[in-house]
C-alpha cells in the first residue's frame, strides 16, 4: 500500500471514529439520567418509612427491589455499553434504518430506542448475517469502546453498491472475532456479545421448552454461547424466569470464578452458577472418589441402595418390645410392633414424616400396656388384701369402667415420650435421621451397607451389587463428603422428608410474639392518647408499624439467594456445562431442580473424563425429558490455532474415533512442540520452560497440566504457580492443573508434563490427554522422559 493511501485510510478511520463517538458519548450521558432517576426513585422509597400496614409495606419492597435490580444492571453495563452497528438497505425508497447494538437496551427523552439491547429481535442481524446470508444488512460494523472512548472500528460489508460514497470512504478494519481471539488471556473469560456467530446464534436464541444439548468440540464457544442463551431467555421470557431463576451448573468452583463475571456484564445477576458438588445446601464437596467408586456410586442402582437403607432402619423387635419405663416393665407384643410399621410405611410418606404416626401409635400402645399394668397391679393387691368381697365396702356404680380416662392415657403419652428409655426404644425401630446420617453410617458401616445391598437387590433386580462393588462404597466415618456423595445426600433427603413439627412449633410461636408486640403497641398508643375507642388518632401510627421497629427480618434476599438456600427450589431453566461428566445419578439431582425440563445440556462426549459420565446425550437424558431432546452441534473451533487441533485430532481418533473434530479457523504462533528431558531432570527443566513460555506471552496466562499423581511434585518445581484449584488461581500466571481441573478453562501456553502418566492415570485417559492438549490458545509444549506416546507423533522434537 502506498504512503497516500495508507493515510487516506487512517483519515478514513479517524473520521469513522470521530462520528461514533459523538453517538456513543450521548448513550453514555442517557445512562448516566436513567442512573440517577432510578437512585432517586430508590431513594423516595427509602423515604416513605414503614407504615401502612401489610399490603403498603410488600408494596414498597416490591418497589425497593425492582429499583435495586434497575439499578444494578445500569451499573454492570458500563463497559462495552454500545458495541455494535447494523445499516439496512433502502427498500421501496424507504431509506434503510441504521441501529446500534449494546449490552441493554436505551431510550431517548421521547422514548424513542436510541440503543437495541442484543438480546432484541431487532438485533438478531447483527449476530445471524453471512457474507452467503446477509439478510437486508448492508453493513455490519464493530466498535470497540475502552472508558467510554471508541479506540476503533472494524466494518464487514455485505453490499457496497448500497453503501454512500461517504460510507463508502469510512470503510475500516478487519475481522472482529478473529481480533478478539488474539488478544492475551485474562483470568475470566469474557463474553462474546460483540462477536456471536450464526452457529452460537442458533444455540442463544432456542426454543425455551424441552432440553437443548449443546455439542461442541474444544473451543467452539459452547459454555460462553450458553451463558449468553440464559441472558436471552431471561430478557425473553422474563416473566417466567425471574420468579423461578436460572441454574448454571459447572464442573468446579475454579470454572463458575472464571465464567463468573459474563453473565453480569450482559446485565443478568439473579443466575445461580454451582457445581454438582454444591447442589444439596449447606454441603460443599470438592474431594473424587477412586474411578470404580465413582462408577458405584454415579449408577441408578444407588437410588435402589438408598431406598434399601431407609426401609431398614424401620425395624421391628426380634421378640416383643419390652420397655422399663419408671420402674414398670411395659410389653408391645411382636405382631403389633411389625402392624404399626407397616400402617406407617402404607402412607406413603418420607420417612421422618411417616415417623410421627408410628410415635404416636406406639406411645398409644405403651400407654396402653402401662394402663393395664396399673389394673393388674390394683386387682392384685385388692384379691391380696380380700379387698373385692368385703362386705362393708360399698357396691361400684360401674366395676368394668377402666381406671383412667383418655385424657388421662393421653398424658401419660407424654409422660412415656419423656421417658428416656421410652425414646430410645422407638428412635431404635424407627429414627429420625438427617440425609448426612443416613448416608455416612450407611457407607461406613460393613453391616448396614450389606443389610441395604441385600435389600436393594430385593428392590429391583437389576439393582444387585458385586461384593466387590458394595465393598468399594466403604469409606471411614468422618471422610470427607465426595462430589459423587451429594447425589446419595439428595436422594436421601427425598425419602427422608423432614419432620416439620418444630418448625410448626416455631411458627406458632412466632404468632404468638407477633399479636404480643402489637398488643404491646396498642397499649403504647392508649397511653400516649393516640388511640381513641380502639382506632388510631393518627393514621401514620398504628400498631403493626410499632410493632415492626422492634423487629429486624435482616436484608431482602434475592431469587438467586432464596433459591440457592432451598433444596427444593424448582427453577425455570437449567444449563449444565461438561455435562458429560455428570453420573445416572447426579442427573437424578439435576432434574429436581427443574420439573419443567426446561435445560441447555453442554458438553463435548470426547471430552468425557469421568468413569461414570456420559457416552450418549439420549442414554442419560431420554428417560427424563421423553423425546423433548434437540441437539445443536457446534463444528468451528474458534479458539485453537490449527496446528495444534491436528495433534489433538490424532489423540481423538485413538480415543473416540466416532467424534468428529472441530475445524480451527486460524493459524497459531508457533507449531506444538514435545521437550525430551532426563529421568530426574524434569523439576529444573521446567523451571526454565515455563520461564521461557511466559517471556513468549508476555501478558497472557500459562497451565501446566500433570497427572494427579505428579502433582505435588510438579507444583514443588514451580513454588510462584497457583497449585490449588481455588477459584482465584487464574489470577496467578501460572497454574498448575490436572487435566480434569482444566476442563472449560484456556490458556495463552500450556505445559503438558508426563503425557504417558495422563494417558495411564484413568480408564478415559485418553480423554483427558485430548482436553489437556486443547486448552491452548496460542502455545502447546509437552515434556515427557520416557517414550512419546504414538498418538502425539506429530509433535516437533524440540
Amino acid at each position: 500500500m502506498t504512503e497516500q493511501c495508507q493515510g487516506e485510510s487512517e483519515q478514513a478511520r479517524r473520521s469513522a471514529v470521530k462520528a461514533e463517538q459523538d453517538y456513543v458519548s450521548r448513550l453514555y450521558e442517557r445512562l448516566d439520567t436513567l442512573r440517577e432517576h432510578t437512585r432517586s426513585a430508590l431513594r423516595a422509597v427509602y423515604e416513605q418509612g414503614g407504615g401502612g400496614g401489610y399490603a403498603a409495606q410488600m408494596e414498597r419492597e416490591a418497589a425497593a427491589e425492582e429499583r435495586v435490580h434497575r439499578l444494578v444492571q445500569l451499573s454492570t453495563v458500563e463497559n462495552g455499553l454500545c458495541f455494535g452497528r447494523i445499516d439496512r438497505r433502502e427498500v421501496d425508497g424507504v431509506i434503510g434504518e441504521t441501529h446500534y447494538i449494546g449490552r441493554i437496551g436505551l431510550r431517548d427523552e421521547n422514548h424513542e430506542p436510541v440503543l437495541i439491547d442484543w438480546r432484541a429481535p431487532a438485533a438478531r442481524p447483527f449476530y445471524a448475517a453471512t457474507p452467503s446470508t446477509p439478510g437486508d444488512l448492508v453493513r455490519r460494523r464493530h466498535l470497540y469502546v475502552r472508558d467510554r472512548m471508541v479506540v476503533d472500528i472494524d466494518d464487514e460489508v455485505f453490499d457496497l453498491e448500497s453503501l454512500s460514497d461517504s460510507d463508502r470512504r469510512t470503510l475500516v478494519g478487519e475481522a472482529a472475532l478473529l481480533a478478539t481471539l488474539r488478544q492475551a488471556r485474562t483470568g475470566r473469560m469474557g463474553d462474546i456479545v460483540a462477536t456471536i456467530q450464526s452457529e452460537q446464534d442458533r444455540v442463544i436464541r432456542a426454543s425455551l421448552p424441552g432440553a437443548l444439548v449443546v455439542q461442541g468440540g474444544p473451543g467452539t464457544g459452547k459454555t460462553v454461547a450458553a451463558l449468553h442463551r440464559a441472558a436471552y431467555l431471561l430478557y425473553t421470557h422474563r416473566s417466567t424466569l425471574e420468579r423461578r431463576g436460572v441454574l448454571v451448573v459447572g464442573p468446579n468452583a475454579t470454572f463458575l470464578r472464571y465464567i463468573g463475571q459474563v453473565l453480569p456484564s450482559l446485565g443478568e445477576t439473579d443466575v445461580v452458577l454451582t457445581t454438582v458438588g454444591e447442589l444439596y445446601p449447606g454441603i460443599r464437596a470438592t474431594a473424587a472418589d477412586p474411578p470404580d467408586t465413582a462408577v458405584v456410586k454415579g449408577s441408578l442402582r444407588m437410588a435402589e441402595l438408598v431406598e434399601a437403607a431407609v426401609a431398614d432402619r424401620q425395624r421391628v423387635p426380634e421378640g416383643d418390645l419390652v420397655i422399663t419405663a419408671d420402674g414398670t416393665k411395659l410389653r408391645v407384643d411382636h405382631a403389633t410392633c411389625a402392624r404399626l410399621r407397616e400402617r406407617a410405611r402404607g402412607l406413603g410418606l418420607p420417612h421422618n414424616k411417616a415417623r410421627k404416626l408410628f410415635v404416636n401409635e406406639m406411645l398409644w400402645e405403651l400407654a396402653h400396656a402401662q394402663d393395664d399394668q396399673l389394673a393388674q397391679s390394683l386387682r392384685e393387691v385388692e384379691e391380696a388384701e380380700g379387698l373385692l368381697d368385703h362386705p362393708d365396702l360399698p357396691e361400684l356404680e360401674n366395676p368394668d369402667a377402666p381406671l383412667r380416662t383418655e385424657e388421662d392415657t393421653a398424658y401419660a403419652r407424654e409422660t412415656l415420650w419423656a421417658d428416656p428409655a421410652v425414646r430410645a426404644a422407638i428412635d431404635g425401630l424407627w429414627p429420625l435421621l438427617t440425609p448426612e446420617q443416613l448416608v455416612s453410617d450407611l457407607l461406613s458401616d460393613p453391616g448396614l451397607l450389606e443389610s441395604a445391598t441385600a435389600g436393594a437387590a430385593e428392590l429391583r433386580s437389576h439393582a444387585e451389587f458385586s461384593p466387590d462393588e458394595w465393598r468399594s462404597l466403604l469409606r471411614p466415618p468422618d471422610a470427607p463428603w465426595t462430589a459423587s456423595d451429594v447425589p446419595l445426600l439428595d436422594e436421601a433427603a427425598e425419602l427422608l422428608g423432614e419432620d416439620d413439627s418444630e418448625e410448626q412449633a416455631r411458627q406458632r410461636a412466632e404468632e404468638q410474639r407477633r399479636r404480643e408486640e402489637e398488643n404491646y403497641a396498642r397499649g403504647v398508643l392508649e397511653v400516649t392518647g393516640l388511640v381513641e375507642d380502639g382506632l388510631p388518632a393518627d393514621d401514620l401510627l398504628d400498631t403493626a408499624r410499632i410493632a415492626e421497629r422492634h423487629r429486624d427480618s435482616g436484608p431482602a434476599q434475592t431469587t438467586a439467594d432464596r433459591a440457592a438456600a432451598d433444596r427444593e427450589w424448582a427453577y425455570g431453566h437449567v444449563i449444565v456445562d461438561e455435562a458429560q461428566e455428570l453420573s445416572e445419578m447426579a442427573w437424578r439431582v439435576v432434574m429436581r431442580r427443574v420439573p419443567t425440563r426446561s435445560l441447555t445440556v453442554v458438553g463435548d462426549l470426547a471430552q468425557t473424563g469421568s468413569a461414570a459420565g456420559a457416552r450418549s446425550w439420549h442414554a442419560m437424558l431420554d428417560r427424563y425429558v421423553h423425546g423433548r431432546l434437540h441437539e445443536e452441534r457446534l463444528l468451528v473451533n474458534y479458539r485453537t490455532p490449527a496446528q495444534i487441533m491436528e495433534v489433538a485430532a490424532d489423540v481423538l481418533r485413538e480415543v473416540a474415533p466416532e467424534q468428529d473434530p472441530p475445524e480451527s479457523v486460524r493459524d497459531g504462533e508457533s507449531a506444538p512442540r514435545a521437550v525430551r528431558v532426563s529421568p530426574g531432570a524434569l523439576a529444573g527443566e521446567l523451571r526454565a520452560l515455563v520461564a521461557a513460555e511466559l517471556a513468549a506471552i508476555g501478558e497472557g496466562r500459562l497451565a501446566v497440566l500433570t497427572p494427579a499423581a505428579r502433582h505435588a511434585a510438579t507444583a514443588a518445581a514451580l513454588p510462584d504457580a497457583a497449585a490449588e484449584a481455588t477459584p482465584d488461581a487464574l489470577d496467578n500466571p501460572v497454574a498448575v492443573l490436572t487435566p480434569t481441573q482444566s476442563k472449560g478453562l484456556e490458556f495463552d501456553a500450556v505445559v503438558v508434563v508426563d503425557p504417558a502418566g495422563v494417558l495411564d492415570a484413568s480408564p478415559t485417559g485418553g480423554h483427558d490427554l485430548y482436553v489437556a492438549i486443547t486448552r491452548a490458545t496460542r502455545r502447546l509444549t509437552v515434556v515427557h522422559e520416557g517414550e512419546l506416546p504414538r498418538m502425539l507423533g506429530r509433535l516437533a522434537h524440540a
